[in-house]
């Protein structure tokens, strides 16, 4: 079949044609088992029990990037006919970005102690199915895929700025599709002003013409906004929290005392000899099969987490970033005594997790406007921007609902207590 149409719910026809290299070339890897596994990899991890729509993959998610990424690059390639050689390795970098995802996204980095970056350019090299289909297109590519995606190493600025930089497809495609997959309303962004903006800098490097400079301002509102109300949302602390205390206990009882086969074995207990195809064989499916057998059959502590996260009987979960760090641990153990009196093992239902955002990174690769004559920072055009660079750091102390009652007194003779001490 010489062309192909994906039907996506945000970009309409994403369509393929067999007659174009680099898009015979991305038919073949969206053809490929390690870029359909994507399809058992849900973007946002364990957000689905906070909001109830965020059933989308890793897969359509990464179709969506590639779809952006070739608009991004047929309109520059106008600008600079130089580029087109390099037309395959954005296609490839675009859509292969996230194919060293593990189970659960981002949630699963935290979990297993991975950083999928590595596992991508892994997988890239090595996975004949992969490699082959790259070099086939053109000897180099399956290494300079790679090295893009795990060093950031790429021919020109700009390949690497449309796949990873504060301004890039994945985030641009993210942004509005994890919005509308959790049904908020902040990921509306206007798209077709962004990319109809996206120019070339004298240097050679991505700039915005300041007539776009609006539209970004907004997209870099709507990821603060879409951090503080979805990524980092209270639920979703707890549940990454709830996730990566469940496999510290598993690793802790050992092969010996908890059932798992052997790629969820090798993923527990053998982490440096993981083969491509261990890393390839998991998914949410099979940890989600695991976390299904150890809520019946596992030790009471075992059972007890899997039961939280399965029937959602949740953690609560408060912001103490008021609190100094010290009298964020007082509470801490005040949860692990209450918990103890309520006949709980404060091991499994007591935490702190800390947290820092920031809409803007003035020196991570900071966005420049151009206009033809004058280049300027983005955060000097616009103090929007500029305020966006201000880290905001959230703790959340996590703790089980039958001590809230009594964790409320506590917290408000603390907040008592702390004010007494400043004003006096």
């Amino acid at each position: 079949m010489s062309q192909r149409t994906y039907h996506d719910p945000l970009h309409g026809g994403i369509q393929l044609n067999r007659n174009q290299p680099a898009e015979a070339m991305v038919m073949d890897l969206v053809d490929s088992a390690p870029f359909q596994r994507l399809r058992r990899v849900r973007q946002l991890g364990p957000a689905f029990l906070t909001f109830h729509g965020a059933e989308s993959s890793r897969f359509t998610h990464s179709l969506g990037v590639f779809h952006l990424a070739r608009q991004a690059f047929s309109r520059l390639v106008i600008q600079d006919p130089g580029l087109e050689p390099h037309r395959g390795l954005v296609y490839a970098a675009a859509l292969l970005h996230d194919l060293g995802h593990g189970p659960l996204s981002h949630t699963g980095e935290e979990m297993f102690g991975m950083r999928h970056e590595d596992w991508s350019a892994r997988v890239i090299r090595h996975h004949p199915r992969i490699s082959d289909c790259l070099e086939t297109y053109a000897p180099g590519t399956a290494a300079a895929v790679a090295d893009l995606l795990e060093r950031g190493k790429s021919p020109r600025p700009l390949v690497k700025q449309l796949v990873s930089s504060q301004l890039d497809c994945d985030r641009l495609d993210y942004l509005l599709r994890d919005s509308y997959s959790t049904g908020t309303q902040y990921g509306q962004l206007d798209l077709e002003r962004i990319l109809s903006a996206l120019t070339l800098a004298p240097d050679g490097e991505l700039a915005i013409h300041p007539k776009g400079l609006m539209a970004v301002e907004h997209y870099l509102v709507v990821r603060n906004l879409m951090y503080r109300s979805v990524y980092n949302h209270r639920l979703n602390v707890v549940c990454n929290w709830l996730l990566e205390r469940l496999v510290q206990t598993a690793r802790q009882l050992g092969p010996q005392t908890i059932w798992a086969d052997a790629v969820m074995h090798r993923w527990l207990w053998e982490r440096d000899a993981l083969t491509l195809d261990d890393f390839l064989g998991n998914d949410d499916l099979r940890t989600g099969y695991h976390l299904q057998r150890w809520k019946e059959e596992g030790t009471p502590e075992l059972r007890a987490l899997c039961r939280r996260f399965l029937d959602r009987d949740l953690l609560k979960a408060t912001g103490v970033e008021r609190f100094s760090r010290e009298e964020q641990l007082k509470l801490l153990a005040v949860c692990g005594r209450l918990a103890e009196q309520n006949g709980l093992d404060p091991s499994l239902c007591c935490g702190l997790r800390h947290q820092e955002t920031r809409g803007y990174h003035r020196y991570r690769g900071g966005l420049r406007l151009w206009d033809g004559e004058h280049l300027q920072a983005l955060e000097d055009a616009s103090p929007l921007v500029a305020s966006l660079a201000q880290p905001a750091a959230n703790s959340w102390l996590i703790y089980p609902r039958e001590i809230q009652a009594g964790l409320k007194q506590t917290i408000e003779v603390e907040l008592a207590e702390s004010s007494m001490a400043k004003n006096g």
